[in-house]
């Protein structure tokens, strides 16, 4: 991975071990890591060089501190009452989320405290996501006459619409039990403890770190793809997808091995 810049590194925290395993940790933990432009700028940084580093095999975004992302910062929003402001201010934010999407390894959120408006957008725009008991997730925008439009993006691709509309439209917030019901993450840890967190995102690493990395890559971007194709578009393109992932090493050792009744060898 390509070093980052001192400003950036101060922002975000980069970790990476011998397995490939990319930790990227929001770090101001001061303002509870809300997204200004410079955070912004730091983890779309980070998220570029990861996206041209071949090693990486799954990327964790976490935060310090006692709070995930609380969603932009609104005393910069407040202090720039300008429409050009705002709007470059959601389309950096937007790229940053579709960097997330088209990374070709998975993407974990781990998230403790709260993870509200583009900060909930955060945890679910990530593949996967694991959290602590006392994480609570809310688009809390309309509570100050914004209604969540781009955390809507996600949430919608998430969870029920009924459960997510009903999200949007109070702004109230929901426990870390009633996110594992909705679908909004993937499992809650034992405990509220630092350790009992990062042993459950470590669950999903272990599941995930020795599958092929590049039919996982193919298939997250299929995912990406076929969301808004018709049904027959849609088969059309997974079966496109098959066929190329088939003709990969990786798929035909994988069958080969099955076929022989033995683990498979793979190189990555």
């Amino acid at each position: 991975m390509k070093n980052p810049s001192s400003e950036t590194a101060a922002l975000i925290l980069h970790q990476q071990d011998a397995r490939g395993v990319v930790r990227l940790t929001l770090n101001q933990p001061q303002n509870f890591n809300a997204l200004s432009t410079e955070m912004i700028a730091a983890l779309q940084a980070s998220l570029d060089a990861v996206a041209d580093d071949e090693t990486v095999r799954v990327v964790v975004i976490a935060a310090a501190g006692k709070a995930f992302c609380p969603g932009h910062n609104l005393k910069d929003m407040a202090a720039n009452p300008s429409e050009a402001y705002f709007q470059q201010l959601f389309k950096q934010c937007s790229k940053m989320m579709l960097s997330i999407a088209k990374l070709p390894v998975p993407v974990i959120a781990r998230v403790q405290g709260i993870a509200t408006a583009a900060g909930c957008q955060l945890a679910a725009q990530c593949d996967l996501a694991v959290c602590s008991p006392q994480a609570r997730f809310a688009t809390s925008g309309i509570h100050y006459g914004l209604f969540c439009s781009t955390p809507s993006v996600p949430l919608t691709r998430n969870i029920a619409p009924k459960q997510a509309m009903q999200m949007l439209i109070t702004g109230e917030f929901i426990d870390a039990e009633t996110a594992l019901r909705y679908g909004l993450v993937n499992s809650v840890a034992a405990d509220d403890s630092e350790a009992a967190l990062d042993a459950e995102v470590e669950k999903l690493i272990a599941q995930i770190i020795n599958k092929p990395r590049i039919a996982l890559a193919m298939g997250k971007e299929l995912v990406l793809r076929q969301q808004g194709l018709s049904l027959e578009a849609a088969y059309s393109l997974a079966g496109q997808t098959m066929a190329a992932n088939m003709m990969d090493a990786a798929a035909l050792e994988g069958v080969l091995a099955f076929t022989e009744k033995r683990q498979p060898s793979w190189k990555s």
